[in-house]
Formats: C-alpha cells, structure tokens, sequence
C-alpha cells in the first residue's frame, strides 16, 4: 500500500473556479539505440542487474565519453517533428547532484544550449478542439541507474531494510522534452496534458525513435503544477510531480494536483516548491525532496565532449526522412476507409490504426477490419488488460477470416468460433475451419427441410407471422439455426421463412 496522506483536496470544478491552472510538462524518452549515449554498452530492457556497464557509464577514473551519432540523429528529427529550430552549435554540460543510482555524481546533460528549441505541438483533445502546446528545448542527455528499495511495503526507501542499484539503464540516451508554461487550459487543463503526452507518444512511435512503452519507463512525464488567481499575471510556486508513466495517471496526478493546491491557497498557506510522488493505488501525490533550481545543480560544459555542430545539410537530410504526422495519417486513413469520427476514435482508443491499416492491405474490407480488431479483439483485450496484438493473430488471419465470410463458407458465429482457434494457437482461419469441421451447409433441400419442420412445429408462432406479425421471424429462425447446428445462413433462413409463410 502507498503511505497515506492527509493532505485536504477541494472539489475540482471549485478550483478551476478560483484559479488558473499553469502547467509544465517535461517528458523524458529513452532512445531506441543499440548502445548507449556515450559508450558501447548495450541497452536492451531487462537485462540481469548490472550486466550492461563499462568504466565510461560507471565514471570511473580515466574513462572518456563518446557521443553516440546515431542518438545525435534522432535528437535532431524529435526536433524537426516538433517544429524545432535545430542548433548549428550545442555543447553538453554536468548537472552536478549526488544521488546513489548517479555513478559520477554528475549527469551529461545540456543546460543553456539545447540542440533544439523554440518549437510546439498541436494536440487534438476528445471533442475536436486543437490546443497548441509550445515547446521551449528539447534537448540531449543520459539515463541515470535505478535504484531497488527491499523490505519495506511500499517500494520507497522509508521502511525499507536495504537498497540495491542496477547501472544498466545509467547512459542510455535520452530526450528531455520541455514545454513552455501552459496557459488558458482552464478547467481542461487535465484533459490537455494527457492528450499532449499521447500525441507526442505517437509522434515518436512513427519517428521510430523509441519504443515509447510507459510502463517500462522508456517514456515518463514529470508534471508540474501551479495556480495563480483567476485574471493575475504573477505566477504560483510549483510542483512537480515526477516519473508519471501512464496516460490516464498524467490527467489524474495533474487533477489531484490542481485541488491540493486550491485547498493550500484557500486555507491561506503557500505552496512548497518540492517533487512529489505519484500514488497509482490510492491517486494522490505525496512529497518528495525540495526541488532544486537551476543554479543549485552548478552546470558547468562537459570538458570531455567536443560541441556538437550538425551542418545544415544534414539537418535537411534528416528533415526528409520524417514520416507523415500521426494526427494527418490518421485523417487520411479514415476518409480512405469511410470512418466515422466516433468509428475512428473506437479505432484509436483499441491501439488498432496500423494493425487495420496492415489488415486492409492484406485484403480485408475497411470494416470487417474494424470490426475484428477494434470490436470482438479490442473487447477481448480489455476483459484480460492486454493490447489487442497480443494474441498472436495477425492481420493476414484477419483478412483471411472475411475471406472466409464473405465467400459464405462461414457466418458471423463460426467465424468468432475461428477467431477463437487461432487465438489458441490452432492454426490459420482456413485450418481451424477445416479441423472443426465448420462450414455452412449449401445444401438447399436439408435446409429448406429444416424450415418446413420448424414451421410445423410452431403452428402459433406461423400464424403471427402470416398475420403481418414480421418480427414474430426471429423465435422461428433461432429453432432452424439448432437444427442446422448454427451451421446456416441466418439470412438465407429469414429468406425461406417468410417466403413460406407468404
């Protein structure tokens, strides 16, 4: 369980009636790189402790740094797809703190000269509004290591018996991502910051810089949090709740935040410029450390790294290989597919843009690929809290699998059958079909045999029927799908039956 707290909330609604919420959104995001910033160490997730470190990530005596070119590139497109200017000359500097999973002392950093700046994002929230988020430097740095805290109930260093350190992550380059101060979000205020990490979460999914997986802390969001009095210009002192990893806990730690405040200011106290911890289980916030200011970290420039100074002709050369923004992909896919906008949210909400996109390039029709993923997959993923490519099926079987409806070798119910083999790993949708014997049956005469003898049986219900009684069909159709042991058209039965019944 999470340490409790006593800190008094008032209600949201009567915050945001009284103040103005400010926000400040730092996101770090873990590069995709083979090794890590400054040395060959390799980076791959969940490595046994201690396993992928070196004298450079260590900082032992004598180890020099080099900078990693391929993070200096992805650095650079971040910048670019975030509308940055690019720096023609940047330089790394030390951030200089103790702390036990910083095996230097110091973190390589940039501080007063970021490779980009100047740049902003435009995020899209539920109803369509767009709200413009400026970015002020996106800039270049290293992972620290983590530190495992043992014994205790609450994975914290309070009350736990001993602490372990694992080096692998400390290096392994990352991306800090800054924004300006976020004004006039008003009572959306929530609402647009988990909407901005979203949308740059899927900026950087389709730069193909990281694999920007939340709950494995390749992507965390440090949120800060001030308000000032509606209509004054001085801004609040703030908070900054640190290493946020989840969309949904971004817009609740941001909430919680904004009415703990309000109730500081409205009982007459101030507010303690300190990191706070965020409380997935119980979603409050409890204090951290005082937070530090800029001067306190004695920045001073690396001495061991040369300046970076990327040519404007590679700028442009990597200017070229960005790929088409998420949010105009998406309009173009959906106009492509004759989605609603609700179809399209559906779609977007189950994780499924490029899984469909895969799926209809393999054959199947815009909505039988909808409707497999985002609807019997997508229902099926949130009952168990997996995503939706996580059973193995792959958008050929998809495709596969209309095939087999729409050729009318399966109805609607034996192909969720099917869906259900080759989730257990039975083989492709035409194998299950074949293994279970599943095939609607073409036969005409057994069929229509199948209607007269359910007609006979139900001489009441024909009558309704035969009376203008159209939806009495349905009991009638239900008896000839057992008969044929679900293995019949259900329309072709519809057809049959009020055929006879005139």
């Amino acid at each position: 369980m999470s340490t409790a707290t006593t800190d008094a909330v008032v209600p949201f609604d009567e915050a945001v009636q009284t103040y103005d919420p400010v926000m400040g959104l730092e996101v770090h995001v873990e590069l995709g790189t083979a090794t890590k910033m400054f040395c060959g160490c390799a980076t791959a997730f969940g490595a046994e402790p201690n396993t992928q470190v070196c004298p450079v990530c260590l900082g032992l005596p004598g180890a020099l740094p080099v900078v990693n070119a391929t993070a200096v590139e992805s650095a650079i497109r971040i910048g670019l797809a975030l509308h940055c200017d690019i720096a023609e000359w940047c330089r790394f500097a030390r951030k200089n703190y103790f702390y036990p999973d910083m095996p230097k002392n110091f973190q390589t950093s940039q501080y007063d000269e970021p490779i980009a700046f100047d740049g902003y994002l435009d995020v899209e929230l539920d109803d369509g509004d767009v709200f413009r988020v400026e970015i002020e430097r996106a800039h270049m740095e290293e992972d620290t290591g983590k530190s495992l805290h043992v014994g205790g109930s609450t994975g914290r260093i309070q009350g736990a018996a001993y602490s372990l350190v694992d080096y692998n992550r400390a290096g392994i380059p990352l991306i800090e991502i800054v924004t300006r101060p976020i004004l006039g979000a008003g009572e959306r205020a929530p609402e647009v910051a988990r909407a901005y990490v979203a949308t740059l979460r899927d900026l950087l999914k389709a730069l193909d810089v990281s694999d920007v997986k939340m709950e494995q802390g390749s992507m965390r969001c440090d949120a800060n949090v001030s308000l000032k009095p509606r209509g004054a210009e001085q801004l609040g002192t703030r908070t900054e709740t640190k290493n946020v990893n989840s969309l949904r806990s971004v817009e609740r730690a941001v909430r919680y935040e904004i009415c703990r405040h309000a109730a500081v200011l409205d009982a007459g106290g101030s507010i303690t410029q300190e990191t706070r911890h965020w409380h997935e289980d119980t979603g409050v916030t409890t204090s951290g450390r005082p937070k530090s200011d800029a001067d306190d970290y004695r920045y001073f420039p690396e001495p061991d790294l040369v300046p970076v100074a990327p040519s404007r002709e590679d700028v442009e050369r990597l200017r070229s290989t960005l790929p088409e923004p998420p949010a105009e992909r998406r309009k173009r896919l959906q106009s492509a597919w004759g989605y609603s906008d609700l179809e399209m949210r559906d779609v977007m909400n189950a994780g499924a843009v490029e899984i469909i996109e895969e799926t209809v390039a393999a054959g199947a029709s815009p909505a039988a690929a909808r409707k497999w993923w985002s609807g019997e997959l997508a229902r099926r993923a949130n009952a168990e809290g997996k995503a939706v490519t996580d059973f193995g099926v792959r958008p050929q079987d998809v495709a596969e699998l209309d095939g087999l409806v729409t050729s009318g070798r399966l109805n609607d119910s034996m192909a969720r059958q099917v869906l259900d083999g080759v989730v257990a790993g039975e083989g492709t949708p035409t194998q299950v079909a074949d293994a279970r014997g599943l095939e609607l049956v073409q036969d005409d005469g057994a069929l229509e045999a199948a209607v007269d003898e359910v007609i006979a049986g139900n001489p009441d219900v024909a009558q309704k029927v035969r009376d203008g009684k159209v939806q009495a069909v349905g009991a009638l159709i239900g008896q000839v799908m057992k008969a044929m042991k679900g293995q019949a058209d259900a329309a072709k039965v519809r057809e049959l039956l009020l055929q006879r019944l005139g």
